[in-house]
């Protein structure tokens, strides 16, 4: 049988204590050997940070993806700071979540925002949880006859401007000492090589617009955060209000609840590395393409 070192070991002045076959024995102190195992915990205790992460803050709480966040969190991690922010105070919360108010047509509220979210601690995970497909008079258009100029406007300034603020003043608040996450959700219909359908034109615009910021915003970040990951993630086909008017067509094997959507997210991001960042991945953790 191999020889594992018990961890964190018990160290003597002379003698260091391992674990062979059952029995408790002890080697002589090699220092070579101990700057191996301490390198190994701080490697170790650095894991801990991202799995453990004091400091997160969700955008967009108001939604259905984004109370899933804030309730999975919550469960995952009661002892964390969790700041949610929304257009509008929800009227069920979560004991253990602090909740604030944002205007995101006012910069200024974002500002504001990052301000609050960081003001005792770096954030180790934020996730933006905002963006529109149809509203009133909105619908995904079918054909170019369809186009509208107030419809272009109004999908770019909430699926792309308003995240791209939140990155402006959010990220340069991420913990710099240990891995960091800034996710916003995107979409797989904003990827140029996956569109074989056509139409959506101001929809699947915007979210492009979106994987744009984030590749560049990743790019800007690496030079001063390396631990920094900025990704775009696809929920898949989630019951919400967002898709309701569009589920007919869609089987129920791919129609997922907030919560089963969350959860498979948040999987994903566990699993993200600095290498991840500048892209965008599916619920399942597959990468989507631009």
């Amino acid at each position: 049988m191999r020889r594992r070192i018990i961890f964190p070991p018990r160290l003597s002045k002379t003698h260091l204590y391992y674990v062979y076959d059952k029995k408790v024995i002890k080697n002589p102190i090699d220092k070579t050997m101990i700057v191996k195992i301490l390198l190994i915990i701080l490697v170790w205790l650095r894991s801990q940070d991202m799995k453990h992460p004091k400091n997160i803050t969700i955008i967009g709480g108001g939604g259905a993806i984004g109370s899933a966040f804030a309730e999975a969190l919550s469960a995952q991690y009661p002892s964390a700071t969790i700041t949610v922010f929304s257009r509008r105070i929800p009227d069920v919360k979560v004991n253990n979540l602090h909740y604030h108010q944002i205007d995101y047509e006012n910069e200024s509220s974002i500002q504001s925002a990052s301000i609050l979210a960081a003001a005792t601690m770096p954030l180790d995970l934020v996730l933006v949880a905002t963006g529109i497909l149809h509203e009133h008079n909105i619908r995904p258009e079918k054909s170019l006859r369809e186009l509208s100029a107030n419809n272009f406007e109004r999908l770019f300034k909430v699926n792309a401007i308003v995240p791209a603020l939140i990155a402006k003043y959010f990220l340069p608040e991420l913990n710099r000492k240990s891995k960091s996450v800034f996710a916003v959700l995107s979409a797989r219909v904003g990827s140029i090589s996956d569109n074989q359908l056509g139409g959506w034109y101001a929809y699947r615009a915007s979210k492009s617009a979106l994987n744009m910021v984030i590749k560049s915003a990743s790019i800007e970040i690496a030079r001063k955060n390396p631990e920094a990951i900025i990704v775009g993630l696809h929920p898949g086909t989630v019951d919400s209000n967002l898709s309701k008017p569009f589920q007919n067509n869609v089987a129920n094997s791919k129609l997922f609840s907030a919560s089963y959507s969350a959860q498979q997210l948040l999987s994903v991001i566990d699993k993200l590395s600095a290498e991840s960042t500048g892209r965008c991945f599916a619920w399942d953790g597959s990468e989507i393409l631009p």
